[in-house]
């Protein structure tokens, strides 16, 4: 079958999303292969079909071009399979068949839409990641994820909204829906512009990340990890790669997580900072545009997927043993945990840059792009993000999960198939640190880049030695922030205190207003009905006898009144 057949039959993703249908079906050991074959059959399509192929269907007067193959698609096709291959292996022991079935549904749209050729297939997939992948958070069954599952849904939705009208607009303006550069510049684009970075999460639009991936389930939030804000991230490239605005927008994302995830007490809530972080050094390439760049950005996200996953996946193993995420409640696993700790390890190193780690080879070259452009304040803004992001994932996260204040917890280590899965991704980080050329090989553009020279090498182990001295100092001198029982509040602060704030004043001043209206409405209406007591009262102005003159007079205006009024 050739590739524009394997093409026709089912587009990319959708053969998750399809398949997904059958696993309420199934059961056990059945299921589990099920699921596992699905991706790698997915993958296999996508390998079979040759870039440059185009799939275009004719639906109410609008050609829609439902699948488009070229470099940049295909290698963020690939991430997204190989993410949801481990991922099903990680959460093989889920029960819940909708959990189940909306992990592949939520990962398929997520494919389907990096495929897409035009505005409205990719607003149909972005909008089906948003409601597939709520039931991810919802799954965990609290009170806390079903509040913070329909706040996610409600922003989620409302950047596929932000979408639709964009495209609607830009069609009206262009008379296109083809999803290529978009720039900014119009009404249209704006939106959509808008609708992205609500998505990749840019500064004042990113909490939801924080708010729902931790209520997610143990496996759901490592789905969530790899799809939502790598989505947006391809989507940026494909539209606005090259808009200078970005480059100050992702510098700043780079730079304010740091603070929160270093007071922030919930482990999987430092994650989620974290990759806020990282996702910004995406968004500064994508700014910078260059072909080094969107190769850097394009191989930082393959790069990014695996061992962000890995550190979910780690600290998702800790919390299905222990039952918590809390640092202040954690510390001394690695003597019952060893392989989940070394695991961990591996992901804090592979984010944190360490050479001979898929990291030191991807960052590297958003920050040689930034330099060679010159861009001296966003350079310096990437080197401190780089100490910042070792110092809360590389060092925080494995030091209190495993290794701080022993509080005597023996648990057993992680089931089986996480250690699996875990053990993939831990290969992946190092197989793309030591052999970078193969995810070079892989990139939209012809890669002329050696990421190990002396002068890279050694600039980055000083700085992450440095930042290694500078947490030490801080724990050693008792000046790093303690980790307390507490709920750090960011831009939600805006609908955790200030939008119930202003709901109760406004309600409290609706109440007074309605008060004192119906008091006096009442005031009015006794003094009417006082009035008019007087006024009939035996010896009152109506009790008293009329004459007959007076009376045919008043009765003679009534009747001409009646009479001008029917007619």
């Amino acid at each position: 079958m050739s590739g524009s057949d394997v093409t026709s039959l089912l587009p990319p993703g959708w053969l998750l999303i399809v398949g997904a249908l059958l696993v309420p079906v199934l059961r056990g050991a059945a299921r589990q292969a099920y699921m596992l074959v699905l991706p790698g059959l997915g993958l296999w399509q996508l390998l079979a079909i040759p870039l440059g192929t185009s799939l275009v269907y004719s639906f109410m007067g609008y050609d829609l071009e439902l699948v488009r193959v070229d470099a940049l698609a295909r290698a963020f096709g690939i991430v997204f399979y190989v993410a949801t291959f481990i991922s099903v292996i990680y959460a093989m022991k889920v029960k819940s068949a909708l959990e189940s079935a909306a992990a592949l549904v939520y990962a398929g749209s997520a494919i389907a839409a990096v495929f897409a050729g035009d505005l409205i297939t990719l607003f149909v997939s972005w909008e089906l990641t948003a409601i597939s992948s709520v039931f991810l958070v919802w799954a965990s069954g609290t009170e806390a994820a079903l509040r913070s599952g329909m706040r996610y849904l409600i922003i989620q939705v409302g950047s596929g909204v932000l979408l639709l009208a964009g495209a609607i607009i830009h069609y009206a303006e262009t008379g296109s829906l083809a999803f290529g550069h978009l720039g900014l510049g119009t009404v249209g684009t704006s939106l959509i512009f808008v609708a992205f970075g609500i998505k990749a999460a840019f500064p004042f639009m990113h909490n939801w990340l924080q708010d729902a991936y931790p209520n997610a389930t143990v496996t759901g939030t490592v789905f969530l990890s790899a799809f939502t804000t790598k989505l947006a991230i391809y989507a940026l490239a494909r539209g606005f790669a090259g808009e200078a605005i970005l480059i100050p927008i992702g510098a700043t994302m780079t730079a304010f997580p740091i603070f929160y995830a270093v007071i922030e007490n919930d482990l999987r809530k430092v994650l989620a900072y974290s990759l806020n972080n990282q996702l910004g050094y995406m968004v500064v390439g994508i700014g910078i545009g260059t072909e080094l760049a969107l190769n850097g950005t394009v191989a930082h996200v393959f790069a990014h997927v695996i061992y962000k996953g890995l550190l979910f996946m780690s600290m998702g193993a800790v919390l299905y043993r222990v039952g918590t995420m809390k640092g202040s409640e954690l510390g001394g696993l690695y003597k019952s945990m060893p392989l989940t700790t070394i695991f961990c390890i591996i992901g804090a190193a592979s984010i944190s840059a360490f050479p001979l780690t898929s990291g030191f080879v991807t960052k590297s070259m958003i920050l040689t792009a930034a330099a060679d452009g010159e861009y001296t304040i966003a350079f310096l803004v990437l080197l401190f993000a780089s100490a910042g992001v070792f110092h809360h994932s590389g060092i925080k996260i494995p030091f209190f999960a495993f290794f701080a204040h022993d509080r005597g917890l023996r648990v057993k280590e992680a089931p089986i198939n996480m250690l699996i899965a875990m053990g993939l991704a831990s290969a992946l980080c190092l197989a793309i640190g030591i052999f970078p050329s193969v995810l070079y090989g892989l990139l939209p553009y012809s890669v002329d880049y050696v990421p190990y020279t002396t002068s890279h090498v050694v600039t980055m182990l000083q700085l992450l030695l440095f930042s290694a001295l500078a947490f030490t100092f801080l724990m050693k001198t008792g000046l790093y922030p303690p980790e307390l029982r507490s709920t750090v509040l960011d831009t939600d602060w805006i609908y955790r205190r200030a939008l119930p704030w202003v709901r109760d004043g406004l309600g409290h001043a609706y109440t007074q207003s309605v008060d004192v209206a119906v008091a006096r409405f009442r005031r009015v209406r006794g003094a009417v009905l006082h009035r008019i007591a007087v006024v009939c009262q035996p010896f009152g102005t109506l009790g008293e006898p009329w004459p007959t003159g007076v009376t045919t007079m008043w009765a003679a205006i009534m009747l001409f009144t009646y009479l001008v009024l029917y007619y």
